[in-house]
């Protein structure tokens, strides 16, 4: 060890190093400088989209491209750039020679990833989105462009294999008189666009996958959207089938930040051109895209939960025209938008014939005909009448049963067996409801258990049940069927198949179970439910929900619907006329000035704030303000609405001064307002 006296000689040699390692950090931070100061020879500046949720800041900024930078800034990659005394991330959109900026540009101050992620037909995408929608771009490319994965994009994508010889086209396109130009046209490059009523029963996700092959045989990409990750799977096996292995890739938010990364680059460098998926899969960037595809678009999955709250259907809309591409849209039911576009010539129709339609599916309703009501006068008032028993006793002799319920739970509400009050908690006045056969009445809201319970009218301590859940049916199908298997599919418990034997199937609308070879027959239960909703979509989300069920059938099958016969809505899936009850909601919808004949948007949020919005807001002439109204927001809090409607040729002059109000009460730092145009309800 060195002692005390030695160490003022070691002092010297410590400060002269100290000092050298000091005199390189700074020669070479003096260097760093030297070459960032140093820009590109060639368009030097880049047009870079800042990621900033501030309205007022949605626009490229321009920032000097330095000369180390210069062969791997390209269009489309991300980058970390300074902005108001940040790091932020961004994207390039362009390298340019110009810029209008009076001063020193700032430097690009790293390249993230020199992976091009952002194509400029998806750039310009997001920009029309945008606009459509009153919101930012860097709101619309979260929704657009997965999280980044180092390691991922380290990996080479594989090239898709060759296109072998493809099997024969599948039967059911045969029942569509027009199904053959339409998919000619695809095949030799064109861009037909249509709208597709699928027949009941028919293996719809074979003819999207055909469709698809067409396409892709004559060298152009396919983008399929579907409502959720079953139905994506359904797609994808049919496209493995008729295409092989390694053509096509799925996106879907469920398959895990690397999974999604690495299917969306195999997209993005080309290698996959074939794309199925949910929302967000609206937006790939499939190179040469020649056909989207959309699959039942009247389903709420396809709305967009969070800002700008784009719906799939006008996003595919959108790029269709755009890019110049065909579209399909399609499902067993037709909504008023699908309706509008065959109004106005923008798409045809592609339904199957009447004969078709008939040799698929009966479907019948409870108690409809006197010679029903004669075999049990009670049918119209029973919730499951006898003609009911005695239709699916004969279809379990050949296979499955789907019985739908719109309720989930054993007994979803209560009520005095006497005077029918509803049954209400004593603590907190919420509805009492009963979760299983033993189980004493408990509040929906708190969960206090009230085993005393008595009616506070009159005294009464009996209950009954005026609407039973998907357990309670369930329970009540197997006392009548004995012997006879019978599932649940509904909330944490969905199926997604049942094989093809003797069974009933209860479950919620949107949880039905496929079933191998379909079902022998389907029942509806309880449609005056759906029916009784206070939504500006109630008729035709019933028949939307219906239909997919009635879909499920096997060729040849029955449908059974309790409900009242003379509903438009029950009539029309008697008929199985989707697109006449589309055009009769369309008219009353355009005598009611409501979407689509008018472009509507809702502004939300707190009272004050929503009333300085109104003030600010730049209307067209044309505009019609509605209300405010008061709501109970996302958390139970109260808040404040007003409703702006105006013509659809003034649509876009509406979405302009949405966007504008946006941009002024975010520069002014004031509260915010939530800004939906076209909401899916009200």
């Amino acid at each position: 060890m060195t002692g005390p006296e030695e160490q003022p000689e070691l002092l010297p040699g410590m400060v002269r190093a100290t000092v050298k390692a000091s005199q390189a950090k700074a020669r070479a931070t003096k260097a760093r400088k030297a070459a960032a100061a140093a820009v590109a020879d060639v368009d030097p500046v880049a047009r870079v989209l800042v990621d900033v949720p501030l309205a007022h800041l949605d626009r490229p900024f321009d920032y000097a491209v330095p000369a180390t930078l210069a062969d791997s800034v390209t269009p489309g990659v991300r980058v970390k750039v300074r902005f108001a005394g940040q790091d932020l991330d961004g994207f390039v959109l362009a390298r340019t020679d110009t810029t209008d900026h009076p001063g020193t540009l700032a430097p690009l101050r790293r390249l993230v990833s020199a992976e091009p992620v952002l194509s400029p037909e998806v750039a310009a995408l997001a920009d029309d989105v945008a606009e459509r929608y009153a919101g930012t771009r860097s709101d619309v490319l979260r929704l657009a462009l997965p999280p980044r994965h180092a390691t991922v994009e380290a990996e080479p994508s594989e090239p898709a294999p060759p296109l072998g010889e493809m099997p024969p086209p599948p039967e059911g396109w045969a029942a569509h008189p027009h199904a053959a130009a339409f998919l000619g046209h695809l095949r030799t490059g064109g861009s037909p666009r249509a709208v597709w009523g699928s027949v009941p029963g028919a293996d719809w996700p074979a003819l999207v996958a055909h469709a698809a092959a067409e396409t892709y045989a004559g060298g152009r990409g396919v983008l399929v959207c579907v409502p959720d990750g079953k139905d994506v799977d359904r797609v994808a096996a049919a496209l493995t089938d008729r295409l092989g292995a390694g053509h096509h890739v799925t996106l879907t938010a469920g398959r895990g930040p690397a999974a999604r990364y690495r299917e969306f680059l195999a997209v993005s460098r080309g290698a996959r051109r074939i794309i199925v998926g949910t929302r967000a899969a609206a937006f790939a960037p499939v190179h040469d895209l020649g056909l989207v595809v959309l699959w039942d678009d009247g389903d709420d999955l396809h709305a967009e939960p969070r800002a700008p709250y784009p719906h799939v259907r006008e996003t595919l809309l959108l790029r269709a025209e755009r890019e110049g591409t065909a579209v399909l849209l399609g499902g067993f039911a037709r909504t008023v938008e699908a309706s509008h576009l065959v109004k106005t010539g923008w798409a045809h129709e592609l339904d199957p014939e009447r004969d078709a339609l008939r040799r698929a599916v009966t479907v019948s309703v409870a108690g409809a005909t006197e010679w029903d009501l004669e075999r049990d006068p009670h049918a119209r008032a029973s919730r499951m009448p006898r003609q009911l028993h005695a239709s699916v006793a004969r279809a379990l002799d050949s296979g499955p049963v789907l019985v739908q319920t719109p309720r989930l739970g054993y007994v979803t509400s209560l009520a005095c067996e006497r005077c029918r009050t509803p049954a209400r908690c004593s603590a907190c006045q919420g509805p009492l409801a009963l979760g299983g056969p033993a189980a004493p009445p408990a509040c929906r809201w708190c969960g206090t258990v009230d085993p005393a319970w008595s009616c506070g009218e009159c005294g009464y301590r009996g209950l009954r049940a005026p609407v039973l859940g998907d357990a309670r049916t369930a329970e009540e199908l197997g006392r009548a069927f004995p012997g006879v298997r019978v599932l649940t599919s509904s909330g944490e418990r969905v199926l997604a198949a049942v094989d093809s034997e003797r069974a009933i199937v209860v479950a919620t609308p949107g949880a039905e179970p496929v079933a191998a070879g379909g079902y022998t027959a389907v029942v509806l239960l309880d449609t005056w439910l759906l029916l009784g909703r206070t939504d500006l979509r109630t008729d035709e989300e019933a028949l939307r929900r219906w239909s997919n069920a009635v879909g499920l059938v096997r060729p040849g099958g029955e449908a059974i619907v309790v409900g009242d016969p003379a509903h438009p809505a029950i009539q029309a899936l008697v008929r199985w006329d989707p697109g006449g009850f589309a055009e009769r909601e369309s008219a009353q919808r355009q005598e009611a000035h409501l979407p689509p004949a008018s472009r509507l948007a809702t502004i939300s949020g707190e009272p004050g704030a929503v009333d300085d919005a109104v003030t600010l807001l730049a209307a067209p002439p044309s505009a019609e303000v509605l209300g405010p109204v008061d709501q109970a927001g996302d958390h139970g809090e109260r808040e404040s609405r007003v409703v702006v409607r105006v013509p659809r040729a003034h649509g876009p002059a509406l979405s302009a001064a949405l966007g504008e109000l946006q941009r002024v009460r975010s520069a002014r730092k004031l509260d915010a307002v939530r800004i939906q145009v076209d909401p899916v309800g009200l």
